[in-house]
């Protein structure tokens, strides 16, 4: 519009030429009819820029009616960005496990040892963002014939507002590398005290505040005691809270975590087994167990069995540094089971399964487990980590690009201890009559055990999304339910036996 109204101004003056006074048109008449000929020129020329920028302007309001095009970027599948705040990107993984873990002792041949492949994980979904602060991500698995669930969930964050509400299906604030990705932990398996304290997705609601560098960060949730599947039973119930500093130090990334779970276990519903998924507990009867740091094989050394409980508790604390190609970790978590006691009586919704009979601690018995990890990226690539989780690591020189790819090796120590006085003097009560009875010292020196392990790891990432993993552990296990078996022939206590595990395994791993 500018060039406009200079235009006009610019054809008002030629006009005003064009009126020259007389005395000058009389004396050259000839000059003034040719400059009046130049400026009619003029105003013609003047007239078509003129309607040229009318038809540019009236173009450009009409283009800006127009929606935009999304435009699609590469971020391992293709991610749509739309106007307004949308996005959609579809995401998957793809975990082919295979391995071998060895036969202890004078333990019977046993088809779930020895050697295994496995489709571990095939998993699809979306994930993206809403207009107006929203966001969204699902996951769906399918291996071994079967369907379940992974992330399922929805967030609100505020304009300007360090806070984001999560609601659906989702780890419960419970452990850095249980709530990390499987596709970004340093090894094959997770620790053993995720597996052996039932950590896992369920069914809630949280909120997390951060600070304005993001170096502090609290969260805090309720949860059903499940997580998604047919059931329709939401008793039981999960209070969660994680707390973390996550600083700038020495040039490098500290970070340092608290966490805690309070876990009320679902009701004996007469008797009737609770048909949830992930819950902890099978109706008010705990169980604490774990495999030798494989999933190739079901076996578990170490297990307390079931035992009679209203609940219980953990309390976790998280370590961890990235320095350039160097990083370590380490996390340990405590478990306290809020048991039933000797003399104890159940009726009506509160019968237990199996004769409305079970084991009773002489106390709450209580469990530790903790695992320390150190790793360094020989080709010099940094472990990646944002918003208290690890996240998918930067290869610096893919195979694509004329480069080997990244290398990055790591050692772990492994501890997870099931043991405890309480749960091996246990009784088995009658909650109908309150009687007692004791159990064979064998079987109840056979409840719990403790798991060593030590593991190294190699891991090869040709480009951002598939690495191929290469995992040695020897598991040691004192006492647990097989020691007897694995060594009949020692005059040591049950829980006092030794012996030990050998596990190989790979993965090959693929992700979007």
């Amino acid at each position: 519009m500018v060039l406009k109204s200079r235009l006009f101004m610019g054809a008002a003056a030629a006009a005003i030429m064009s009126s020259a006074s007389p005395a000058f048109a009389q004396g050259n008449d000839s000059e003034v009819q040719a400059l009046r000929a130049e400026v009619q020129a003029l105003k013609d020329q003047l007239a078509a820029i003129s309607a040229k920028v009318d038809a540019a302007d009236a173009a450009s309001k009409a283009a800006a009616k127009k929606p935009a095009v999304p435009e699609t970027k590469w971020k391992g599948a293709p991610e749509t960005v739309g106007e307004g705040g949308w996005t959609f990107k579809p995401r998957g993984r793809i975990h082919l496990d295979t391995g071998f873990v060895s036969t202890p002792g004078a333990y019977a041949e046993n088809r779930n040892l020895g050697h295994a492949t496995r489709l571990r994980r095939v998993r699809l979904g979306v994930e993206g963002t809403i207009p107006g602060n929203l966001g969204y991500k699902v996951d769906v698995d399918f291996n071994n014939n079967n369907v379940s669930f992974g992330d399922v969930w929805f967030t609100y964050s505020p304009k300007n507002a360090p806070i984001t509400l999560r609601i659906g299906n989702f780890e419960t604030l419970n452990s850095l590398e249980q709530i990390s990705g499987s596709n970004n932990v340093s090894f094959i398996e997770r620790n053993a005290f995720n597996e052996g304290f039932i950590n896992a997705r369920r069914l809630g609601a949280a909120l997390a505040w951060h600070d304005k560098d993001d170096s502090v960060r609290l969260e805090a949730g309720i949860f059903t005691g499940h997580s998604i599947d047919g059931s329709i039973d939401n008793d039981g119930s999960i209070a969660a809270a994680r707390a973390i500093y996550a600083p700038k130090f020495a040039g490098g990334q500290l970070h340092l975590g608290l966490n805690y779970q309070y876990r009320d276990f679902a009701s004996n519903n007469r008797g009737v087994a609770n048909p949830t998924t992930a819950s902890p507990s099978q109706n008010q009867l705990a169980r604490y167990r774990a495999r030798p740091l494989s999933q190739l094989t079901d076996v578990r050394f170490i297990d307390t069995g079931s035992f009679a409980a209203k609940g219980d508790q953990i309390i976790g604390a998280e370590l961890a540094g990235v320095f350039k190609s160097l990083y370590f970790a380490g996390e340990v978590q405590w478990l306290r089971a809020n048991s039933y006691a000797a003399g104890d009586r159940a009726s009506g919704l509160d019968l237990f399964a199996g004769g409305n009979t079970a084991v009773v601690p002489t106390g709450d018995p209580s469990f530790f487990g903790g695992y320390g990890e150190v790793g360094f990226f020989i080709t010099g690539e940094t472990r990646a980590y944002s918003k208290g989780i690890w996240g998918r690591t930067k290869v610096l020189k893919p195979i694509g690009s004329g480069g080997g790819g990244a290398f990055q090796v790591a050692a772990r120590f492994d501890y997870l201890d099931l043991d405890d006085a309480a749960l091996k003097n246990g009784l088995t009560n009658d909650f109908t009559t309150g009687t007692t009875s004791l159990a064979a010292a064998n079987s109840r020196l056979g409840r719990g055990g403790k798991q060593s392990a030590y593991q190294l790891g190699l891991n090869w990432y040709p480009i951002d999304y598939i690495r191929f993993m290469l995992n040695y552990s020897h598991v040691n296990v004192e006492g647990g339910p097989l020691a007897a078996v694995v060594d009949p022939l020692s005059i040591r206590p049950v829980d006092q036996r030794k012996y030990g595990v050998d596990v190989v395994a790979a993965r090959m791993q693929v992700e979007f």
